[in-house]
């Protein structure tokens, strides 16, 4: 064998996964997601009845305090909503197509965090007070001091899945 075959044989072939295993994955992403976006709704609503007019503080400079947030991430690109939720369901319907490729259940768990993190960000766009489509704010209301931006459930699950998967993912 001369060096050009052996360089392209080196890489392992990609494995093969059975419909049953690619339905089995699907159903974990939407499982995990669903998760998020229930916990998230639920704790969005009750922020909205119980902060409305005043905040509570918490240990080490924590508080819960009602942000209503048309931008995006840390409150940036105000007015870009809608841009934003349509990025965030194109994402999350790729992120149902792909989970097929993926290696390990810790992963899919990861992409699932983060489909249902911008899915539960998405429903808010969609069904809170705004201008047009996908022109409501998203309810912020986790607040960790002076020196990280108030976020939500769903914005914990993209960033703990977002690291899961960075962590997780097999490199080449």
């Amino acid at each position: 064998m001369d060096v050009a075959e052996s360089d392209t044989d080196s890489s392992p072939d990609e494995v093969e996964l059975s419909p049953a295993q690619v339905t089995a994955r699907r159903w974990q992403l939407l499982t995990v997601s669903a998760i998020v976006i229930a916990i998230d709704q639920i704790t969005k609503i009750w922020a909205v009845n119980t902060l409305d007019t005043q905040t509570y503080e918490g240990p080490f400079g924590s508080s819960l305090r009602l942000v209503f947030n048309r931008g995006s991430a840390f409150s940036l690109g105000e007015g870009f909503g809608p841009v934003f939720g349509v990025l965030a369901i194109i994402i999350s319907i790729a992120l149902f197509f792909i989970v097929k490729q993926v290696e390990g259940r810790a992963v899919v768990f990861g992409l699932g965090l983060v489909q249902g993190g911008a899915l539960g960000n998405v429903i808010d766009r969609l069904f809170r007070d705004g201008e047009g489509f996908l022109g409501g704010a998203v309810i912020d209301f986790l607040e960790i001091g002076d020196w990280w931006p108030v976020f939500n459930i769903a914005d914990a699950g993209i960033v703990v899945g977002g690291i899961m998967v960075a962590l997780l993912s097999p490199r080449d």
